[in-house]
């Protein structure tokens, strides 16, 4: 399928210290060629399909991601917004949604004017970020004792627990 938008400008800012990165967009939607037989509200539907696949081409499925659309020709009229969510969470069908509600609180929004898209989207981060080599909390707690026999471990663990308690000078032999 040939796009059914134009880019005008587009910039990108990302900020490695908070893992996030911003994307604005300045776009035209086309309006549909002379040919074309589809109804305009499936051609619109496609259109913004396309705009969000493009503008979220570089977001993992996992990547918290938030939207706001406004027109940039009246800077009056409030941005549709879309808060931040997962984006495969993320479809058009929640774009569409909010975008219906523009015409009640907005004055003039036209789909066909330029368009300021603008994406943040947060990489979630994963594991503990960094390399931990020692990855039991046995290692990690210095109040926690492993006990190295493999019979009458309750036995061993009381007697350990008893010195202790006590502050025998053997403590740590009996581990």
């Amino acid at each position: 399928m040939d796009r059914t938008f134009t880019i005008i400008d587009e910039i990108t800012r990302e900020n490695r210290q908070f893992n996030t990165v911003g994307n604005q967009l300045t776009v035209r939607l086309l309006p549909p060629s002379e040919g074309d037989e589809r109804y305009l509200v499936s051609y619109f539907i496609d259109s913004v399909t396309n705009l969000c696949e493009h503008a979220l081409q570089n977001c993992e499925e996992s990547d918290m991601v938030a939207i706001s659309i406004r027109n940039e020709i009246n800077m009056r009229d409030k941005a549709i917004g879309i808060s931040f969510r997962r984006k495969d969470q993320l479809s058009t069908d929640v774009i569409l949604n909010v975008w219906q509600k523009v015409p009640h609180s907005n004055s003039r929004f036209n789909a066909l004017d330029k368009l300021v898209l603008e994406v943040h989207s947060v990489k979630i981060p994963e594991g503990f970020g960094g390399n931990v080599k020692k990855t039991t909390l046995a290692h990690l707690k210095r109040s926690i004792v492993k006990v190295k026999t493999e019979t009458n471990c309750p036995v061993h663990a009381l007697v350990i627990a008893i010195a202790k308690i006590t502050n025998d000078p053997h403590y740590k032999s009996y581990s």
